[in-house]
């Protein structure tokens, strides 16, 4: 069902086949597929390999910035290599436990497919790298970003047996990612050799040719100003500049101005097309050394005129981020060889990119700083406080979201997140938390229903003296065992309680959603939530029971409760499913006492959560386990000191 290779995987798959050493920059450089088939199609080749028959050890190494990325490339590798001979892939993510690398067996396994943590605790125990012929780092621009120190170390170990004994074969690194970096830089230049680099996005194609980009704030009245103030050349080489405009009359009013200014200017947009092959040929001209060659133009006319020889873009209004990579294709010719230059001539004179950033465009300030910080430009004190002050508006909007997930599960977010991240005291009060509780934190019984990962739980708080919902649940699944009670809901609405049965238990459920197109349907799919419980699923609409309103009386009993003081190893993002599968065996419809650190809205933190077993006849609990200590001995978990400090400063 493969239809064939896209843009990027056409420059990228022949060099990675050739076992010739590649980075490939792409909007689709978190894609395996960019090197699989060809690492694929390189393995089958026997005859490459004859120097490590005599060797043990895997031929291929693909490291991935998290368990998460490594789990998807080894199920991509299981998939495509039933079309090839076998090569036993194995997928090794290692906790901080050293009886586990240990346990590890390595032996007739070709492809290993790890992180960097994962890789160096593993290679403590085994040889790894005397066999290996091939390194792909997966997302490389975030393993540089999460863990450059063991990156460089690996880097380093594969390297060094060419050191040691004359190989008859070579190494090969493939890198692929997204966005460029200095890391990137520093890996071709120490570890690579001549290696095929492929940038198919233009910004950092940009980054890479070393354009210099730079960010004029003024009002909307002042651009014409600050533009003058720009072509007020002072360069001794040749100069020829793009001034991009949106519209027919912007490229007029700037044409005139500049005529006004004495400032020779061609002129071109979609009502003067014919005029094309004369601007060509004045552009195209043999020009003398100091000479300004200036053209205002608009997007539509850039694919016609196909220039790539600019040496400076100024965006008198700003584009799109895709009309932007186009603008500086426009100075291609002229980006940087920074590899093979690396002592870039003194006649040099960076390309530039201009950006008059208005108040009519300060919603794209945001990406403009992101893009300047990525660049490593200069960036006016202005903008960093026109941005700190939109982040803040940002997040005024985000008010009536939920609490950010990452947040309270380890005290900090570091993803792109759309999220609150701030207290709101309307929405943040608590509920379904027992009064005394609140005012009084202290030690709870709690039953966890719902396991959501290895800290993340929903269930309920039990009341030993009198747990009203015990009661309760025994009068709803009384009533509804009379057959005449389990009447069918003809008109499902959306937020309404009703009654479903699972078994022979029936639960109280809401509504959460409808499909407009399903409920055209006579039977049809809607998502409720477990109130008592806390879990969220689809189910037929025909299931739901007409739930009587003595039985809705009792406030919904579900609460949300997270584990403090315990995050994932490595700078993961998420809990290993090892973790939270151990987790859930361990506490899942048990009883617990656990002391409640802090609430807000419907979450209570709490520190610690013990596992007990009650022994009625002595009228007393024994502790089994501790949770947080459970998810510290499975090695996949380190200390959060800073988890509950965090929340309290917000």
């Amino acid at each position: 069902k493969f239809l064939g290779p896209n843009f990027s995987e056409s420059y990228c798959w022949p060099p990675i086949a050739q076992g010739c050493d590649v980075v490939a920059i792409s909007y689709q450089g978190n894609n395996p597929f960019l090197y699989i088939p060809p690492i694929l199609t390189l393995l089958q080749s026997s005859s490459c390999y004859k120097a490590s028959r005599n060797k043990s050890g895997p031929l291929a190494l693909i490291l991935c910035p998290g368990w998460k990325k490594a789990q998807l490339v080894f199920e991509l590798l299981k998939t495509y290599q039933r079309c090839s001979r076998q090569l036993h892939p194995m997928l090794l993510i290692l906790g901080q436990n050293k009886e586990a690398a240990k346990s590890v067996k390595i032996r007739g396994c070709e492809v290993i497919v790890t992180t960097p943590y994962s890789l160096l605790r593993l290679f403590e125990r085994h040889m790894l790298f005397c066999n290996l012929c091939h390194l792909v780092l997966d997302e490389v621009e975030v393993l540089f970003s999460d863990a450059p120190e063991q990156v460089f170390t690996i880097l380093d170990c594969y390297k060094k047996p060419i050191i040691a004994e004359e190989w008859k074969y070579s190494q090969q690194i493939i890198a692929v990612g997204t966005h460029w970096s200095k890391h990137i830089a520093h890996l071709i230049q120490e570890f690579m050799n001549d290696p095929y680099i492929v940038i198919t996005a233009i910004e950092e194609a940009s980054i890479y040719g070393n354009v210099q980009q730079v960010v004029q704030l003024c009002t909307d009245s002042e651009r014409t100003a600050a533009l003058l103030k720009i072509l007020d050349f002072t360069h001794s080489n040749l100069q020829k500049v793009l001034i991009f405009t949106n519209s027919v009359n912007e490229a007029e009013m700037v044409h005139q101005t500049l005529k006004s200014n004495s400032i020779f200017a061609l002129k071109i947009h979609e009502e003067n097309e014919f005029n094309l092959k004369y601007i060509l040929e004045q552009w195209k001209n043999k020009y003398s050394s100091g000479t300004h060659v200036v053209l205002v133009l608009t997007d539509e006319c850039m694919q016609s005129l196909e220039i790539t020889d600019a040496t400076c873009v100024i965006h008198f209004s700003f584009p799109s981020p895709r009309i932007f990579a186009h603008r500086l294709h426009s100075m291609s010719d002229n980006f940087c060889n920074v590899i093979k230059d690396s002592s870039v001539d003194q006649e040099y004179t960076r390309p530039q990119s201009v950006i008059l950033l208005t108040e009519n465009n300060e919603w794209d300030a945001l990406g403009i700083l992101r893009y300047l910080q990525h660049a490593e430009a200069e960036i006016p004190p202005e903008l960093h406080d026109l941005t700190a002050k939109m982040l803040k508006d940002e997040e005024y909007q985000k008010l009536s979201r939920p609490l950010c997930t990452h947040l309270k599960t380890f005290g900090t977010c570091r993803t792109v997140c759309l999220d609150r991240h701030q207290v709101n005291l309307q929405i943040d009060v608590p509920q379904h938390i027992p009064d005394t509780m609140t005012q009084t934190p202290g030690y709870v019984m709690i039953l966890p229903l719902h396991i959501v990962n290895a800290t993340n739980y929903f269930g309920r708080i039990v009341d030993q003296q009198k747990d009203q919902y015990a009661i309760l649940a025994e009068e709803i699944n009384r009533y509804f065992k009379e057959p005449g009670n389990k009447i069918a809901v003809k008109n499902v609405e959306k937020l309404a309680f009703y009654g479903l049965c699972e078994k022979t238990v029936v639960h109280r459920i809401q509504v959460l959603d409808i499909s407009p197109k399903e409920k055209e349907n006579m039977f049809y799919s809607v998502e409720i939530k477990y109130i008592d419980e806390g879990r969220t699923c689809q189910v037929q609409s025909y299931q739901l029971l007409h739930l009587p309103p003595k039985f809705q009386c009792l406030p919904p009993q579900a609460v949300e409760f997270v584990v403090c003081r315990v995050k994932p190893i490595d700078n993961e993002l998420e809990w290993n499913p090892k973790v939270t599968n151990s987790i859930h065996q361990k506490v899942k419809g048990k009883l617990h006492k656990a002391k409640v650190v802090l609430t807000l809205g419907n979450t209570a933190w709490i520190d610690p959560m013990v596992g007990i077993e009650l022994l009625p006849d002595l009228k007393m609990s024994v502790n089994e386990y501790d949770v947080r200590s459970e998810i510290l001995s499975t090695g996949l978990g380190t200390d959060n000191p800073e988890h509950i400090t965090q929340l309290q400063k917000l």
